[in-house]
Order: C-alpha cells, then sequence, then structure tokens
C-alpha cells in the first residue's frame, strides 16, 4: 500500500519491465543477480502497490500499463537547450520531497535546485494532509528558490507558483485549467494537481521557499477511492508527455513567474488572477480551519494571497486559509 518503503530492486525492476515487451523470470533474475524468487516476489509487490502484472507462460512478465518515469538527461538536454539554469537531483524514493529538500537547503544546497522522486511514500499536503503518490502514476518534485528579501515580504508566493503551474499544464491538457484557492489546479474542476510552499529563513532577510508540486498522472481505482475530493489524472484526458518534457515545462513558467514576482511583487500576478480562478465571482461557502462556515461571492485576492469574499450585506471580508467550495443553489 502507499506510505510504506519500497523493497530494494522493485523500482528498477518496473522500470526494467517499462518498455512493454515481456522478460522471463530467469532474464530478470539473471540482470539483477537475485534469485527468481526474490524477482517473483518483487513483482507481487509491485501489484500491492497498484501496478498490473501480465504473466504468460512462455513469455514471461510485462506491465499491463507503461509506468512514468523521469528521464534525467532527457530533462537536463531540455533545460540546457533552453538556458534554464537549475541544479536537478533525482532519487528513487523518499518520505517527501519538500523534506528531503528543506535538509538540503539548511546544508547549504543552490538555489534553485530541483528534486525529483520516483516515488514518495508519506506526501505531505496542505495542513497536514497526505498527497497520493502512487508508485509510477504521479510525478512528485520539489524546488528551491532563494531570495534575498526576508520572508514577511513573500506573501503571496504560493499564489504565484499556482499561475505557473497552471499556465504550463494547460499547454498540454484539452480541459479548462484553473486554480482553486488557496493551491489546487484543476482541469475539467477536478483536482489535477497539489501545491504546498514552506518558507524559512529571517524575516528582513535571506529566506528560502521550499515549492512542492505533485501532479496526477496515472491514478489507480483503488488510490482514486481513498481521496475526499473529485480528482483527474493526465491519462484520463489523453495527454501523452513525458516527465521530463512536462518538468521542464512547469520549471520554464516558474522561472519566468518567480522572476517577475521578485521584480515587481505579487500586483502583476493579481491581475491575472481571475481569469484563472475556478470560482471568481461565484456563490461559495469557505470553511475556515475552526469549522466556521462564510457564505459569499469569491471577489479576489489581496496582495498577501487572502481570498477576497463578498457577504450578503455587501461586506467584503479577507481569509488566509480554508476550504472552498460552490456554494448550492437555494432550495425552492
Amino acid at each position: 500500500m502507499p506510505g510504506h518503503l519500497l523493497p530494494p530492486l522493485l523500482i528498477p525492476l518496473l522500470k526494467h519491465l517499462s518498455d512493454g515487451r515481456f522478460h522471463s523470470g530467469q532474464d530478470m533474475a539473471a540482470h539483477f543477480q537475485v534469485s527468481r524468487a526474490t524477482i517473483f516476489n518483487l513483482l507481487r509487490a509491485a501489484e500491492r502497490q497498484g501496478a498490473r502484472v501480465h504473466a504468460v507462460r512462455g513469455k514471461g512478465y510485462r506491465l499491463a500499463e507503461r509506468l512514468s518515469w523521469l528521464d534525467r538527461e532527457k530533462l537536463l538536454a531540455l533545460l540546457a537547450a533552453s538556458g534554464l539554469d537549475y541544479e536537478l537531483k533525482t532519487v528513487e524514493e523518499t518520505r517527501s520531497t519538500n523534506t528531503l529538500l528543506t535538509q538540503d537547503a539548511l546544508a547549504g544546497a543552490p538555489h534553485r535546485t530541483v528534486l525529483c522522486a520516483d516515488y514518495q511514500h508519506a506526501g505531505r499536503g496542505r495542513r497536514g494532509r497526505e498527497w497520493q503518490s502512487p508508485l509510477g502514476g504521479g510525478l512528485a518534485f520539489s524546488v528551491l528558490w532563494r531570495f534575498e528579501r526576508g520572508m514577511d515580504q513573500l506573501a503571496g508566493l504560493s499564489i504565484a507558483v499556482g499561475l505557473a503551474l497552471a499556465r504550463a499544464l494547460a499547454q498540454h491538457c484539452p480541459l479548462p485549467v484553473k486554480l482553486k484557492w488557496p493551491n489546487d489546479v484543476l482541469a475539467g474542476y477536478r483536482k489535477l494537481a497539489g501545491i504546498l510552499v514552506e518558507v524559512q529563513g529571517e524575516l528582513s532577510g535571506p529566506s528560502f521557499a521550499v515549492i512542492g508540486i505533485g501532479i496526477n498522472e496515472h491514478l489507480p481505482e483503488r488510490q482514486r477511492q481513498e481521496i475526499d475530493q473529485a480528482v483527474i489524472d493526465l491519462a484520463e484526458m489523453g495527454v501523452c508527455i513525458s516527465r521530463a518534457e512536462l518538468l521542464h515545462a512547469i520549471l520554464a513558467e516558474l522561472a519566468d513567474t518567480l522572476a517577475l514576482f521578485e521584480r515587481a511583487g505579487i500586483r502583476p500576478i493579481l491581475a491575472e488572477w481571475p481569469q484563472w480562478h475556478a470560482h471568481e465571482g461565484r456563490a461559495v461557502l469557505l470553511r475556515t480551519p475552526d469549522g466556521q462556515r462564510h457564505a459569499g461571492t469569491a471577489s479576489g485576492l489581496d496582495e498577501a494571497g487572502n481570498l477576497l469574499l463578498t457577504l450578503a450585506s455587501g461586506e467584503k471580508r479577507k481569509f488566509g486559509a480554508g476550504e472552498v467550495s460552490l456554494r448550492p443553489a437555494a432550495a425552492k
């Protein structure tokens, strides 16, 4: 099940099988220098993680559906060709890319370090929630961005990141891509991606942000049932793009948007927000972390990234946290 450490060699074995061809147990045992029993146990472990393995007598094993992996060399080539200056780090497995990259940041990792994991088994979402990251079915990565300014001047950073991610995904998704305040990206009004931005440093500078992003590529049905909201993935939309190409597109948008944020602050980004906001100008219900409910009309954001809600009385209130949903029509 997701959330647990994987057996050694499981990811290399699945990558070996990701060419779509049959491989005999004997050949795989020889390739990895283990017993056939070990290969058999690894394949069973893969199935417990949601991978579908076809076994045919006389042919061997192959994956029923190809899993997605990052081609590191292809991504490096794309970054070099576009002149994007990022430091790339890849790992097979980690509890959380944000946690690991934060440790690296505190140890001196350079500005614009990108950490991408084949699998994270304890991904974190907003407000302590778990981010589901299926093996070979979700892109999980974090980006380190260092600032000369202090933490008190980074308000609205997650809004800038959301806009960059939405722009990148909209280039490839056939359904409308929208942002749901404060940090979800929707396609066809179902959740496609999530963002977790964590900031550390001095109030007056310098500071750094670790930007965590998770994108649904191919969610197994079992995993969909464990998520408490409507979700969608790239495969369902027929999006055929490699991880390297997708990550490159996102990193390019991040570079442009965060350069604008550093130069001009959040104002120019807020000007673009309404056209991307899934609920802008619509009647919504906001549930705050303390359990209170507030009904009103979504009316943009302020310069700290707070949601502005126009109440029935005409009063405009701001909220820094909460869960927003469309307000149901009044019963007749």
